[in-house]
């Protein structure tokens, strides 16, 4: 049976999940293991301790070409260890993370660096996170923990559509321009690229067609439209509006908005591994997109501010309303995702305790960030939960994030580290730019009726 995933069943799927999470209020904060003041000190000097060993490895890297792959072994020989007391993982999981999550980071990567040296390092590890979202699903659906050419490709359209349509440098009309002519190619359309960058976006969407062909999967590609839409409304409804207009927003549009952006963006995901998906498959991704959106939002509360980009939890701070109630729905919501997902029939007991802390630590880092905006009893509670005092993690993200220069040498000194080594991922094929008429775009767009 193939499923449509059409702007009708996105609507109805997001309502569904709204009302999912309005009930996650009614709710204590889940239980969870409990740290004491001595754990959370054995975790923080195990941290310090395993940070100082990567920069030692770093700095040994920096001196030395020869040192590179040596580098690369010892800095993923000391993860076992170090998460072991830091963070509590078994042998099972920390093998997931350096058998399968690092190596298929590390070949999407490198890559994408033959593709397009200009990529950043933030653009490349925003990709490996979605590719690592995949490798999850991959093994709850059944299938075996790989770098596909179709996950590479939606990985790496986050970096380049984006954070393109993002950029404040792009005028409105240049961002409405791509967008437009980005979903006509989604459609199918033979859309020549306008510069060296849709051209690049181009050649991803040609390789997901190249793995699932139209006419079998159209699924795929409703599911890539419905990402595609909710990522212009989020812009359209939320950064290009006036501040009175920002303000009359309704939080229920708020939390619509976050959900059908991240509820698409991982059913896309999950369409991209297995087209033909099962009714708990579909539930199951969708919300983990909608917490990993929502949770992305927490995060990004300090810099949302200063943009001036509204999110439920940004609208909170403007009202002077602590953060309390909206993390601890976070908190619920999580839970009930981890439990939905325990009960699917594939994926070891160690991926999924692996996935469910993740999701938990996703949230408990970024309170750490927004402490700030949270009563003092409500972190009181909630600090036992996380494996680091909240303090400690502010001062330790404050710290990395002036040492960004060295990380981003020791970054590419590991990517350098396998540079011999040959994915068997196909390139795609040359787009031609040099045949391209940009007058003949230019009439297209003020003729052509697709929004």
């Amino acid at each position: 049976m193939k499923h449509g995933y059409s702007q009708a069943w996105v609507e109805a799927k997001t309502a569904e999940t709204m009302e999912q999470w309005s009930r996650c209020a009614l709710k204590a904060l889940p239980a969870g293991t409990q740290y004491t003041a001595k754990e959370h000190r054995a975790h923080e000097k195990a941290y310090d301790k395993g940070l100082r060993a990567v920069e030692r490895e770093g700095r040994r890297a920096a001196r030395s070409s020869a040192m590179r792959l040596e580098t690369q072994r010892r800095i993923v020989a000391l993860f076992p260890q170090f998460a072991a007391i830091a963070l509590g993982l078994s042998g099972a999981e920390n093998q997931l993370i350096t058998g399968s999550f690092l190596p298929m980071g590390t070949e999407l990567a490198r890559w994408s660096r033959r593709f397009d040296r200009t990529l950043s390092n933030a653009g490349l590890v925003q990709a490996c996170r979605n590719a690592w979202t995949c490798c999850g699903l991959q093994a709850l659906l059944g299938k075996p923990m790989e770098l596909t050419p179709a996950v590479l490709a939606y990985s790496l359209l986050y970096p380049y559509s984006d954070n393109y349509l993002d950029h404040p440098g792009m005028s409105g009309a240049d961002k409405l321009g791509f967008s437009k002519r980005f979903r006509r190619r989604l459609l199918g359309a033979v859309e020549a690229p306008g510069n060296g960058h849709e051209a690049s976006v181009w050649s991803m969407v040609q390789l997901i067609e190249d793995q699932h062909a139209r006419l079998l999967y159209p699924q795929v590609y409703d599911c890539l439209l419905a990402i595609h839409k909710a990522q212009e409304d989020s812009i359209a409804q939320l950064k290009n509006r006036t501040d009175a207009a920002q303000e009359s927003l309704e939080d229920a549009e708020l939390l619509r908005i976050s959900c059908a952006k991240g509820g698409t963006s991982v059913l896309a995901d999950a369409c991209l591994v297995e087209p033909l998906l099962s009714p708990e498959a579909v539930q199951l991704s969708f919300q983990w997109g909608v917490l990993l959106q929502l949770g992305d939002d927490l995060q990004d509360v300090g810099e949302d501010l200063r943009s001036g980009s509204i999110t439920l939890f940004t609208r909170a701070v403007a009202e002077g309303k602590t953060l309390d109630g909206l993390i601890g729905k976070l908190l619920n919501f999580s839970h009930q995702i981890a439990d939905r997902m325990d009960r699917m029939p594939h994926g070891s007991s160690a991926l999924k305790s692996l996935l469910r802390m993740s999701w938990r630590s996703l949230i408990l880092m970024a309170v750490a960030d927004v402490k700030g905006y949270c009563s003092p009893a409500f972190l009181a509670d909630l600090e036992p939960s996380s494996s680091f005092r909240f303090n400690f993690l502010g001062e330790r993200s404050e710290q990395l994030a002036g040492r960004e220069a060295f990380y981003n040498v020791l970054f590419e000194a590991f990517l350098e580290g396998g540079a011999g080594e040959r994915s068997g991922l196909p390139m795609p094929r040359a787009v031609d730019l040099a045949s391209y008429d940009m007058r003949a775009d230019q009439r297209l767009l003020a003729t052509s009726s697709l929004a």
